[in-house]
C-alpha cells in the first residue's frame, strides 16, 4: 500500500502532466502533417511550430510542419483538401478566408472541403516602416506616401493573404496609391522590409515582433481598437489617426471534409489543450492570444464563414476583384 508521501507525489505528477485524450479517443498511428501554406518564418509557420510540439506530445505522435508555399496559400490548402480524411493531414492558414475574395478559380471549396479543429489564437496586424523612413507617426507616413506614391511600395505576402487584405484596407482608408509587392510569405516580406527592399508593410505581429523589438523595423500602429500589451508603446489604429483600419489575424486549424467525427473530436481536444499549454509562448514570441468560444468544429467554421464575408467586403470596397 503506498505511503501518504507517495500518494501525494503521484498526485502532483498527475497534476503537472498534460491532459491525455479520453481513453477511448482516436489516436494517430503515425506522425501528423500540419501544412503551412507559406514559406518558413511567417506567422503561420511560427504559431504552427509552437502548437505542434505540444499537440504531438498529447497525441503520442509527432506533428510535423510541412511548408507548401505558393499562390497565396492555395497550393498548400489544396493539398489538405485533397488529402485522405484520416486525421493525418491538417492545415493552419490565417489567409484561408481571404482566398475566395481574391482568386477567381479556387481549386477547392473554402468552407465545404474542410472541417474545423481549433483556433490557435488571434493577433492584430502592424503598420511598420524601415527605420530609414523619416516618418515617426502613421500620419507622417501617410503624408509622405501621398506626396510620393511611387517611392513607397508596400510589402505583401501574396495575393489573397491576410497581409494583402490589411494593405488594401490601409490604402483605401489612408487614400494612398502606393503599389503592392507580393512575396512568398511573411518571412520573406519582413526580410525585404528590414533590408529596405520595400519600405512600408502591414505584417502579422508574429512575423515581425522580433524585428520591432530589435529596432530593425519601426511600428507606427497596431490594427486594433486598443493597444496590445505585447507592444504597449505602439498606438492603436484609432490613436494613430486610422480609425477604419482595424484587422486581426487568426489561425484556424482545419482537416479535410469527411474526416470522421471521432477523429475531429480527438484532434480538437488535443490541439485546444496544446494551445492553452503554449499560450505564454504564443504571446511572447508571436503576439498571439487564444480566445474562448471556439471549442467545437461548428464554431470554428462559423468564424471562417463570417470572415469570408468581411474580407470579401473589404477587398471589394478597395476595388479589388477576384482574378
Amino acid at each position: 500500500m503506498p505511503t501518504r508521501r507517495q500518494a501525494m507525489a503521484a498526485g502532483l505528477a498527475a497534476a503537472l502532466t498534460p491532459l491525455p485524450l479520453h481513453a477511448q479517443a482516436w489516436r494517430p498511428a503515425r506522425p501528423i502533417r500540419l501544412i503551412v501554406p507559406f514559406a518558413p518564418g511567417g506567422s503561420n509557420d511560427i504559431v504552427g511550430r509552437i502548437v505542434a510540439e505540444s499537440a504531438g506530445q498529447i497525441l503520442g505522435q509527432p506533428v510535423v510542419i510541412e511548408n507548401r508555399a505558393g499562390a497565396g496559400s492555395v497550393i498548400g490548402a489544396e493539398v489538405v483538401a485533397r488529402a485522405a480524411p484520416d486525421g493525418l493531414t491538417l492545415l493552419i492558414n490565417s489567409s484561408h478566408p481571404t482566398v475566395p475574395a481574391i482568386v477567381a478559380r479556387v481549386p477547392y471549396n473554402t468552407l465545404e472541403d474542410f472541417v474545423g479543429i481549433a483556433v490557435a489564437g488571434f493577433s492584430p496586424y502592424v503598420l511598420v516602416v524601415n527605420p530609414q523612413v523619416p516618418a515617426r507617426t502613421a500620419q507622417e507616413l501617410v503624408a509622405l506616401m501621398r506626396a510620393n506614391p511611387h517611392g513607397f511600395h508596400i510589402a505583401s505576402t501574396g495575393s489573397g493573404s491576410g497581409v494583402h487584405v490589411a494593405a488594401e484596407l490601409f490604402r483605401s482608408a489612408a487614400r494612398v496609391e502606393s503599389e503592392l509587392v507580393h512575396y512568398r510569405g511573411g518571412g520573406p516580406s519582413v526580410a525585404a522590409l528590414v533590408a529596405g527592399e520595400v519600405r512600408v508593410g502591414l505584417p502579422t505581429m508574429a512575423s515581425s515582433i522580433g524585428q520591432i523589438r530589435g529596432g530593425t523595423l519601426r511600428a507606427l500602429a497596431v490594427l486594433a481598437e486598443s493597444r496590445t500589451p505585447v507592444l504597449p508603446d505602439v498606438p492603436s489604429a484609432p490613436q494613430a489617426g486610422l480609425p477604419g483600419v482595424i484587422l486581426e489575424e487568426y489561425f484556424p486549424i482545419l482537416a479535410p471534409a469527411q474526416t470522421p467525427a471521432a477523429i475531429v473530436a480527438a484532434l480538437g481536444e488535443a490541439f485546444r489543450a496544446a494551445i492553452q499549454q503554449t499560450a505564454p509562448r504564443l504571446g511572447e514570441l508571436a503576439g498571439v492570444a487564444p480566445r474562448a468560444g471556439y471549442d467545437s468544429s461548428e464554431q470554428v467554421m462559423a468564424l471562417l464563414r463570417a470572415s469570408v464575408e468581411r474580407q470579401t467586403a473589404i477587398l471589394r470596397a478597395a476595388g479589388v476583384q477576384a482574378e
